[in-house]
């Protein structure tokens, strides 16, 4: 079993007190922090970077926006000695192209000063560009597994002097079926190394890869108790689908977010809310995976540098994104997975700021929401907006009854068609008489009576 050891709290107020003076860092180091703006260290950072440079392995639980990348990449540059190789002194492996350049873009304001190379890996630019930096020598590389394991095939890049290997968001790589590679890149890398593994979530499949490929690492826990941010209002609308984009619209009206991400869970719904947002809102952009990568990598240098104030992405880009500026976030689909809400959430809150999120939701999709809300254990608050009252309730979970689950009477007359009350007993006396074979009468309620959350 990893060893285990308590990491410091990180309530606002003791972040404040926290000091990158009472950790043993270089004055070159210290003046790269200065310039980079760092003030205070992230409960993460006061946690892992001292461990880190002691040449310990490392297992720590952190969800994004706790400023994880600055806990590894600060101890891989103080432990770095220039000119002593061409071969890549450290590795990074990420899961997606945007999370890689984010890493690249930190090691490089925190060089601050230092001729430090760090190159980054992905697919989806030209192979031949990469082994051209690759030649020219790299301290750093950051990749994602497939781009990196093509190189390491291709003899265009070696990881024998490799000192440091980090797996950065190892969960997610998991997730997306990278296990495969990324024990195939382990493999290549010295047994005498430091391994640094960060994920938001430590499960048996985190565990197995541990104790495979670390030497008894130090465990640091930095998971909130309940999966959710604090410092984020989550509000939920129940609109119907064709109703969505006129409400998306008020919303961002009534708003005037600093910079939003608006999720959408196909690439055809990004595009298409694009086409019509961008009529009548300024600075707007799309990401999804079926956009090259040199537009994605300008639509992302664009959102950083605030020139994007709007942009409407899929999941599977929107995970790499960490711009601390988003004010709020739009689920204009809610996610497929309870899981896949937290990410979209902690996309805004960044780094202890308040952040707003909004999602919509129709009529059918009140277990969906019931799910999230046991996940994050935290209740949405219903949004208002005139004129998106809602006009349709759902019968609840049989097995989570509405009353109990909100603590509160189930609500009346709020819906414009109330549903069919029981006739009184004269009324019914000609139903009883008829002839059972007869249902007609008996299938509409039967529709109706849907387990549901209610709305």
């Amino acid at each position: 079993m990893p060893e285990a050891s308590p990491a410091p709290q990180g309530d606002g107020e003791n972040s404040k007190k926290a000091s990158f003076d009472d950790i043993d860092l270089s004055p070159a180091m210290r003046e790269s922090l200065r310039q980079a703006g760092y003030e205070h260290p992230s409960p993460v950072q006061s946690g892992v970077i001292p461990v880190a440079l002691t040449g310990r392995d490392v297992l720590g639980q952190a969800r994004t926006g706790t400023g994880k990348t600055a806990s590894f990449a600060i101890p891989i540059l103080e432990r770095f000695e220039e000119g002593k190789s061409k071969s890549p002194f450290a590795i990074v492996l990420a899961p997606t192209r945007e999370l890689a350049v984010q890493v690249r873009d930190e090691f490089d304001k925190l060089a601050y000063g230092r001729k430090i190379k760090s190159v980054p890996l992905y697919g989806g630019k030209p192979i031949k560009a990469q082994i051209t930096k690759l030649e020219r020598g790299a301290d750093v590389v950051v990749g994602t597994p497939g781009r990196v394991l093509d190189l390491l095939g291709r003899g265009a890049l070696r990881l024998d002097e490799v000192k440091i290997v980090v797996l950065d968001e190892a969960d997610r790589m998991l997730d997306i079926g990278f296990r495969p590679d990324i024990e195939k890149i382990l493999r290549r890398c010295p047994t005498a190394r430091q391994t640094l593994l960060l994920s938001a979530t430590v499960d048996p499949a985190i565990e197995r890869l541990s104790k495979r490929y670390m030497i008894e690492p130090v465990t640091l826990d930095f998971s909130p108790k309940t999966k959710g941010v604090d410092t984020i209002e989550q509000f939920y609308f129940t609109v119907d689908n064709t109703r969505k984009y006129d409400l998306l619209q008020k919303l961002l009206e009534r708003e005037q977010p600093t910079q939003a991400i608006v999720f959408c869970r196909t690439k055809r719904m990004v595009d298409k809310l694009h086409l019509k947002l961008s009529r009548k809102n300024p600075n707007v952009a799309c990401m999804h995976g079926d956009m090259a990568q040199n537009v994605r990598d300008r639509v992302m240098k664009q959102f950083r540098a605030e020139e994007v104030k709007l942009l409407i992405a899929t999941d599977v880009v929107g995970r790499g994104i960490d711009v601390s500026s988003i004010s709020h976030i739009f689920n204009y689909d809610i996610p497929e997975s309870a899981d896949d809400y937290v990410h979209r959430v902690g996309r805004t809150g960044r780094m202890g700021r308040d952040g707003v999120a909004y999602t919509f939701v129709n009529s059918e999709q009140g277990g969906e929401l019931t799910r999230i809300e046991q996940l994050i254990n935290k209740l949405l608050i219903r949004g208002e907006m005139e004129g998106f009252e809602a006009v349709q309730s759902v019968v609840p979970k049989a097995q989570q009854p509405a009353v109990q689950f909100f603590g509160m009477a189930p609500p009346t007359g709020s819906t414009p068609k109330p549903e069919p009350a029981p006739q009184p007993a004269a009324e019914q006396a000609p139903a009883e008489d008829a002839p059972p074979q007869d249902p007609p009468p008996k299938a509409p309620p039967k529709k109706k009576k849907k387990h549901r959350r209610a709305l």
